[in-house]
């Protein structure tokens, strides 16, 4: 019984730390897609609506967007401290007060840092706020302000003409970090900002797999914790033998059965058969008078 508990109690530990483990690794995961940007890109136009919000970083609100733009101090994005949690809504991007690096913190705790351009050109570069994972498929555009029939695009990467594109639009299948680099893109000669691509941690590249592999062993391990449990029970229920159980041995010297315990039997060598003699020892009668009153015996002597 007590190796029973301390089996399901391992069981159970082995579950909450592989909970904790998985949880753990899909809040990191997750936690690489915040700051989040709404458009979602890292250039804006000038006098477009931006917003900037950290709502949901480790399951939890109450977060302030913070922001530090050249040449000035860090701030919150909110121009108020007592009103700076919750989401950062800029309702007209200027390129003076609004470009430069944004990051959630709370609690001492800080988040990744992302790059926001707010640009007075009439061309910007639509591409990724956070760092692409390896491996997966990236589609820039350039995009015109007004926009322009002409959509033909050249796209750069380290001041290196990549190509040119007809849709406007450019696409890398797999990225990798030889794909890393600064971008810009061109439209009717005229250019736009550049904005950095890299690569995002390889250990997060593997860790949609790990979560698979950690559920995997959730399941094993919940089947493997129902199985001792329907084990205990099937043994509780069981009949007890030993104490239901009655053993008769029988002594040759008596006619009558003896009923005795299994535990009895247990505690004292059992003999399948025993042979008793009766000894009888006369007693000493008290009403023999002779024992106590003499006897007299005349005796007669003959004479020559």
């Amino acid at each position: 019984m007590e190796v029973t508990a301390l089996c399901i109690r391992q069981l159970m530990t082995v579950l909450l730390l592989l909970i904790v483990q998985v949880d753990f690794s899909c809040s990191q995961t997750a936690d690489e897609a915040f700051p989040q940007v709404v458009p979602n890109r890292q250039q804006h136009f000038e006098h477009d609506p931006i917003e900037v919000s950290c709502e949901g970083l480790e399951g939890l609100t109450g977060w302030r967007v913070m922001k530090k733009i050249k040449d000035k101090d860090v701030q919150t994005c909110s121009a108020e401290w007592s009103k700076s949690t919750g989401p950062c809504k800029i309702t007209n991007g200027y390129q003076t007060s609004d470009s430069g690096q944004y990051w959630c913190e709370r609690g001492g705790k800080k988040s990744n840092i992302i790059n926001i351009t707010v640009t007075a050109g009439s061309v910007i570069l639509e591409s990724p706020v956070h760092p692409v994972k390896q491996g997966d498929a990236v589609t820039l555009y350039c995009i015109s302000k007004p926009t322009s029939t002409n959509i033909t695009a050249e796209f750069s990467k380290n001041g290196h003409v990549m190509e040119s594109r007809s849709t406007g639009n450019l696409t890398i299948e797999s990225f990798s970090t030889s794909n890393e680099g600064l971008y810009t893109c061109k439209i009717s000669g005229v250019e736009s900002q550049g904005s950095w691509l890299t690569v995002r941690a390889p250990s997060s590249h593997h860790a949609p797999q790990l979560s698979l592999l950690l559920w995997i062993g959730l399941g094993v391990l919940a089947l493997l914790l129902l199985l001792v449990v329907v084990l205990l029970v099937c043994r509780k229920h069981q009949p007890n033998i030993r104490d239901t159980t009655t053993v008769s041995y029988s002594c040759q010297s008596s006619s009558t059965p003896q009923t005795v315990s299994e535990e009895a039997s247990e505690a004292a060598p059992i003999y399948s058969e025993a042979t008793y003699a009766l000894v009888t020892k006369p007693k000493k009668k008290k009403d023999d008078e002779s024992l106590h009153h003499p006897v007299y015996h005349t005796l007669s002597l003959g004479r020559d």
